[in-house]
């Protein structure tokens, strides 16, 4: 999976978009326990997410890989998606 569009909501959820048209939902809340994550626990450090495609990283050097993520998360729906040619 690629991460097309990803944004940071409350509650340490994660919104995010597939380049499939997936969309769906990821909870980082587990993750907060492990050192790692720690300063993610400030929930403004946590919003300041950047989406690598493949990956999501936060300035604290935590990150999620898009396998990890779509091996966990909960799909909502789907939308169609504009190809390229």
């Amino acid at each position: 999976m690629r991460i097309a569009e990803l944004q940071a909501r409350s509650n340490w959820i994660l919104s995010i978009v597939a380049d499939d048209g997936r969309v769906g939902r990821f909870d980082v809340s587990p993750y907060l326990q492990y050192e790692a994550f720690e300063a993610l626990r400030d929930e403004t450090e946590f919003k300041k997410v950047v989406n690598g495609g493949y990956f999501v990283e936060w300035n604290c050097g935590a990150d999620l890989s898009a396998d990890t993520i779509e091996a966990r998360w909960q799909v909502v729906g789907k939308v169609a998606r504009q190809t390229t040619a």
